[in-house]
Parts: structure tokens; C-alpha cells; sequence
């Protein structure tokens, strides 16, 4: 996934495709761990225009109750790829690789045609399969940090100031895991998604952490990711 920059689009999707797909983003990315109005009409229109940025969809993890209708919901309209909350290890991929070779058939797409990003370090026990992502899928394209996930996992939720060792532990293991498997690693949400000089020093941390790019949740944050990880 050659894209550093990968916004996740707010809930209300009011304004057309065409202004969202204008941002700036190399990756737009829809939330549909909960069912959302709107969504597949986003991505029909979306799918039209060209050049565009990738569109990922977003649908919790593999044992979610959701997660097969969600899936099935865009079979008219689908995205370039999924981003997948909770992956443990390549089976994980593997098992969605499975889900999506029937979905391709079925949309009239060619096999391989949807990308994978994982969740690789959401849990305890993720953090202990990292080493099997390298060569499991040729669909996988990347992992992203789920911090958050894995501190409440830990009853870390709120910590303040220093980042508590586990955490510390299992982000640098996720980067070293994606660069094991020649992929990049996305980091998380700004914690700070509204303090530009903070969102700035996140993302320069972030890049000399060896993450290749970072979740966003605001417009305006696109052109300091862009900026800083595209940065030689």
C-alpha cells in the first residue's frame, strides 16, 4: 500500500463523493463496523471518477456479527480493499482472502482484485503472530497500529504522559513485523486529532518509528501526513 495518507470518512457523508475524493488523501476509508446510510451510494459514485484515491471499507473484525452483511451490502459498488480489526497472524488474512475470492466472483471482479490492510497488534495474543504475515497473501498490503484496541485489551484506557511498556513493546514489534513481511505499517489516529503542532510532532515520531504513514480523521491533516512521510 504506497499510500501514506488514509482518511477515515465521518459518519455523516452529507457532502457528494466528489468533495471527499478531492482532499488530498492517497486512501479514503468508510466505517461500516455498524450499519451506515449512505455508504453503498458513496462508493457508486466514487467508483466513477478516475484518477481517485483507494477506497477501503472498514468492517470489524472476522468474528463480528456484522461482518458477512456488511461485506455482502457492497456487492454492487465495492471498495479497492478492507481494512481488518483483530487480525491474528496470516490466517486471519487467509481466512478473509477466502471471504473475498467469493465476493469477487460474485461482483464480477478478477480474483486478487481487493487488497487487505490488517489490524496486526490489537490484541495480547496478535502481537505473538507477527512473524507469519510474510508471504501469507498476496493481498495484503500493509498493517496498521490499533493502540487503542490493544490498550483497553490491557485496561490501559486513558493512560497519560509515557506510553505504558506494553504498548511501547507491541508498536515497535508491529513495525518490525511489516518490515519482516516488505510491508508498511500505518500508524493510528492522532490523539490530538485537533492540535496542528502536536498532529505535526505525532507524525514526524511516527516516521522516524519506521511507519510508512498514518490514519487521519480530519481534512486538514492530509497535507502534513502527505508532506512528512512522502519526505525522502
Amino acid at each position: 500500500m504506497a499510500t501514506p495518507s488514509c482518511l477515515i470518512l465521518p459518519d455523516d457523508l452529507r457532502l457528494e463523493a466528489k468533495s471527499w475524493l478531492a482532499c488530498g488523501a492517497s486512501a479514503l476509508l468508510l466505517d461500516l463496523r455498524e450499519p451506515r446510510a449512505g455508504a453503498v451510494a458513496f462508493l457508486r459514485q466514487a467508483r466513477e471518477f478516475a484518477p481517485r484515491p483507494a477506497l477501503y471499507a472498514r468492517l470489524g473484525p472476522l468474528e463480528h456479527p456484522g461482518f458477512d452483511l456488511a461485506l455482502e451490502s457492497m456487492l454492487e459498488a465495492p471498495p479497492d480493499g478492507i481494512f481488518l480489526d483483530g487480525a491474528e497472524g496470516g490466517a486471519s488474512v487467509q481466512h478473509l482472502s477466502a471471504k473475498l475470492a467469493i465476493f469477487e466472483a460474485r461482483a464480477g471482479l478478477a480474483d486478487g482484485a481487493m487488497t487487505i490492510i490488517a489490524g496486526a497488534a490489537g490484541t495480547p495474543a496478535a502481537i505473538f503472530t507477527l512473524q507469519s504475515y510474510k508471504g501469507c497473501s498476496p493481498r495484503l498490503a500493509g498493517l496498521f497500529w490499533e493502540g487503542a484496541a490493544l490498550a483497553r485489551a490491557l485496561g490501559l484506557d486513558g493512560w497519560p504522559g509515557v506510553v505504558p511498556a506494553p504498548l511501547a513493546v507491541a508498536r515497535g514489534s508491529l513495525v518490525l513485523g511489516a518490515a519482516a513481511a516488505g510491508l508498511p505499517a500505518l500508524d493510528a489516529p492522532s490523539r490530538h486529532p485537533n492540535e496542528a503542532a502536536e498532529f505535526r510532532e505525532e507524525c514526524l515520531v511516527a516516521r522516524a518509528d519506521g511507519f510508512k504513514g498514518k490514519l487521519a480523521t480530519r481534512r486538514e491533516q492530509i497535507p502534513i501526513i502527505e508532506e512528512i512521510f512522502a519526505a525522502k
